[in-house]
């Protein structure tokens, strides 16, 4: 299976597609396409993935929030939570349901 998740930067207009499939019973691939110059840096260096070892640690220790404090000048960017519910989907840890950031005032 693939999971595909398309995720909309806010206010920058950047949009990020994130595709992450099975390679073993251990890894995942990833193949993310973005508008963002920041992000597209983060993306060529973030290609697989062992899941359980990125899920459960916490987030400043896991190599999605290392690349991207390396790469976006933009701490509350949320496309680095995308791709980790991404990997928790296709790894069978998550259910693929929406999130979302709502502002209601």
């Amino acid at each position: 299976m693939t999971t595909i998740c398309e995720i909309d930067g806010g206010v920058c207009g950047f949009k990020t597609t994130v595709e992450v499939k099975k390679t073993d019973n251990r890894s995942v691939s990833l193949k993310i396409t973005t508008d963002c110059p920041n992000i597209r840096k983060l993306a060529d260096e973030l290609v697989e993935l062992v899941p359980f070892e990125e899920i459960f640690k916490r987030a400043i220790q896991t190599r999605t929030y290392e690349l991207a404090s390396k790469y976006s000048p933009h701490p509350a960017c949320i496309v680095p939570s995308g791709i980790l519910k991404a990997v928790e989907v296709e790894a069978g840890l998550a259910l693929p349901r929406p999130a979302a950031i709502r502002f209601v005032s």
